[in-house]
């Protein structure tokens, strides 16, 4: 049992076998006691009553899996800055303890999906920082290597799932919490688009800028209890309507923003610079395009978040507790957050007039691209590094994360192999509010090819399953076949709109491809000829019917949208071609596909 890994695969798998929930909290405890951490909990759930619960929870149906229970039997861990139903909350500050009277929604959530709350987990006081070495208990050990630093603000979640004590652990991210300590125990880090999880019953740190986040071993545990938490909640004023596409295939080619190599920042870390450069290769080879960008105004924009108006939200967030017990603040925590006091509202606007301008320059520039892709910390910093320099240590990790929130993005720390000093390597992937699911199919991938075994379990990375397509109720699918496929120039199009890619398809062999004569490019045009067709690549995107609705009618003539039939035996509506227009168009039916077809126009060119 001990060597058993936690994935929620694997626990499904044993629980059909026979095992019961209560063995797997036995397990839990066993393997807690054998880390020897006393830094990873600051709270743990009374085993009985945690076996109680575990009983509780019923006896599976193998032949009829629990769906409206689906985290049955998984052992979980929280940040101790959000609520558990009987559980104390002190945000790693003993002064400002208290006993949650109810859960907080993510809690909640979970808790009806079946898995079992083991209980609160260290973190950087008041989630102020990217260490994990602020806090007045026993500061936890990085599950690689206990001389480094465990990252914060959530080390306690990261180091629990990255010693396989549970399947996951939930997090928050405001500045990178939930994105630097998975780098440095490699694990996943899942950091949400803001609002797309509820925030009630979470401890605030910056109110409009905290998410609740999710450790996992695998990119895909981690966005299964994603889709469990994700929804809107009233009682949040920060929360927002998100539909949660699900994890299925990525698009075949991809946009990805990097910074540009002389903006890149390692601190002469050559070890994490090779391994960065290494994770671009791996993106490259798996048929996407690196985009440099100049990255200085994202640093910029970074440098805001520890100024004015950020900072008096922090001080915002506590400012009864501190008027009382200004003396229970972490020496660095209090260095940060009263520095509020030296500052005006008119500091506050002046950070927000900068962020709104930062916003608008840089709105072209991430729309340029599917998404980025960044170091998720610039090194490794040991604990006596850190105790030696703790603003600047601090500062520097949060190099790629600071300015995340503030730009709306989601993202999604992935371990990408190992350094050649045997340390974790780890990249950072970022996307528009509401792309979650295009940064996380991305991570499944990188986490895949890198080879790499379990937090540091040992254990191996499971094999990649085919993705499940899963459509939202209503969803309409859009067949492409030129100008719209990924990484083409008008897929952005799509994307604007939302749209989710599905699959990679050809059509049936019914179909003519041409290149229309037009300017001042040529445009793809597709005719139906059962007699005489081919099997042309295509692509099946997904779009709500508002937003098939506002593509359609910017359909120009001679296309417009008909039915196609697929190889894999459905139809969906797509682009065709009214026949007129083909005559002294170039035949390019040959080729099995227009990006075929482009590239060899790039070739010959």
């Amino acid at each position: 049992m001990t060597s058993m890994p936690f994935t929620i695969a694997d626990l499904r798998k044993r629980y059909a076998e026979g095992l019961t929930p209560a063995e797997v909290v036995e397990t839990v405890f066993e393997r807690l006691a054998k880390a020897d951490d006393p830094g990873i909990f600051i709270h743990l759930a009374d085993k009985q009553a945690l076996l109680d619960e575990a009983a509780a929870l019923g006896a599976p149906d193998p032949d009829k899996p629990p769906l409206d229970k689906p985290l049955w039997g998984v052992p979980f861990a929280v940040k101790d800055n959000i609520d558990v139903a009987g559980m104390p909350t002190t945000a790693a500050c003993p002064a400002f303890e208290y006993v949650a009277q109810e859960d907080a929604v993510t809690v909640a959530r979970l808790k009806a999906a079946g898995a079992l709350c083991i209980g609160k987990t260290n973190l950087d006081q008041f989630a102020t920082g990217l260490v994990g070495v602020r806090t007045p208990y026993p500061v936890p050990k990085n599950a690689v290597d206990p001389s480094l630093v465990p990252g914060g603000s959530s080390s306690g979640s990261a180091v629990a799932v990255a010693r396989g004590i549970v399947s996951f652990a939930l997090g928050t991210d405001t500045a990178g919490s939930g994105r630097v300590p998975a780098g440095l125990n490699n694990i996943v880090g899942l950091k949400p688009t803001v609002g797309a999880m509820s925030t009630s019953g979470v401890v605030p740190a910056c109110r409009t800028l905290d998410c609740v986040s999710v450790f996992a071993l695998t990119v895909e545990d981690s966005y299964e209890a994603f889709q469990v938490m994700a929804a809107f909640d009233e009682s949040d004023p920060y929360s927002r309507h998100f539909a949660t596409a699900s994890l299925g295939a990525t698009p075949p080619v991809l946009k990805v923003g990097v910074p540009a190599k002389a903006d890149r920042k390692f601190f002469g870390d050559t070890e994490m610079e090779a391994a960065y450069e290494a994770a671009l290769k791996m993106l490259a080879g798996q048929g996407h395009q690196i985009v440099e960008i100049p990255f200085g105004d994202f640093y910029a924009v970074a440098d805001l978040l520890y100024e004015g108006a950020w900072v008096a939200e922090r001080y915002a967030a506590i400012e009864n507790f501190i008027s009382e017990h200004e003396s229970a603040l972490h020496p660095v925590t209090a260095e940060i957050i009263l520095g509020a006091r030296k500052l005006s509202a008119t500091d506050a606007f002046k950070g927000l007039y900068a962020l709104q301008a930062a916003k608008r320059t840089l709105a072209p520039v991430i729309d340029s691209v599917d998404l980025f892709c960044v170091p998720t910390a610039p090194t490794h910093y040991t604990v006596d590094e850190v105790l030696a320099d703790p603003i600047g240590t601090n500062s520097r990790n949060g190099t790629y994360t600071n300015f995340v929130n503030l730009l709306d993005m989601c993202g999604f720390a992935v371990p990408t192999g190992t350094r050649g000093d045997g340390l974790p390597a780890s990249v950072t992937l970022l996307a528009r509010a509401g792309r979650d699911w295009l940064t996380a199919a991305v991570a499944r991938d990188l986490h895949a090819a890198s080879g790499v075994t379990l937090g540091a379990t040992g254990w191996s990375l499971p094999e990649t399953q085919p993705a499940k397509i899963v459509g939202a109720p209503g969803e309409i699918e859009l067949v492409v076949v030129g100008a719209h496929l990924s990484g083409m120039p008008l897929n952005r199009e799509l994307t604007e709109l939302d749209a989710v890619f599905d699959r990679a398809m050809s059509t049936t062999p019914d179909y003519r491809l041409y290149a229309l004569p037009t300017t001042p490019v040529a445009k793809p045009g597709l005719i139906r000829n059962e007699k005489n067709g081919v099997a042309i690549a295509a692509e099946v995107w997904r779009l709500t019917p508002e937003g098939f609705g506002k593509f359609v009618s910017n359909i120009p003539s001679p296309l417009g949208i008909g039915t196609l039939t697929l190889a894999d035996g459905t139809s969906a509506k797509g682009f065709i071609c009214e026949a007129f227009a083909v005559e002294g168009a170039e035949d390019v039916s040959g080729f099995g596909g227009w990006r075929a077809y482009i590239a060899s126009k790039t070739k010959t060119g």
